[in-house]
């Protein structure tokens, strides 16, 4: 599966590269997101509580930042473990670009997923993620216009 999307945000692509880095915004904007711990610039851990169709599941998972390309793009991968409703792993390709007093914050995000979440079907499956997706950028731009400096 493979998601595609671009945002405005109404703030500087320093303060939106530095959103993205806060551990605490990004606990707000990650939707059942229980908990997010940061162990280093480039590894968080993440507990995350969601239901996709009937299948509501707690997942533990990590995530690893690759910064090379900061503060213009940067990159991610994680996996996610759901115990009996199964598994999700994927990465993102995150570009920010200054437009005007703004940013455009453009994604791309692969996953894969397994277990009983693999058996639910394709069509429900992307547009939960869509959904999601959604959910945490809307969030995510209004946090980090709230908290520029």
């Amino acid at each position: 599966m493979e998601l595609n999307d671009e945002i405005m945000i109404a703030a500087s692509k320093t303060r939106v590269y530095e959103a993205l880095n806060d551990p605490e915004i990004l606990q707000a904007c990650i939707p059942g997101c229980e908990e997010l711990i940061k162990h280093s610039d480039t590894e968080l851990e993440a507990k995350v509580v969601l239901k996709v169709g009937p299948v509501k599941a707690k997942f533990s998972g990590n995530v690893t930042l690759d910064q090379t390309g900061a503060p213009e793009s940067f990159s991610l991968t994680g996996k996610g473990n759901g115990g009996a409703a199964g598994f999700a792993k994927g990465g993102a390709d995150v570009t920010l670009v200054e437009q005007g007093d703004g940013t455009l914050l453009k994604y791309t995000a692969k996953a894969e997923i397994g277990g009983k979440l693999a058996q639910l079907g394709s069509r429900l499956i992307v547009g939960t993620a869509k959904k999601l997706a959604s959910k945490f950028f809307v969030k995510f731009a209004e946090l980090a216009v709230e908290t520029k400096t």
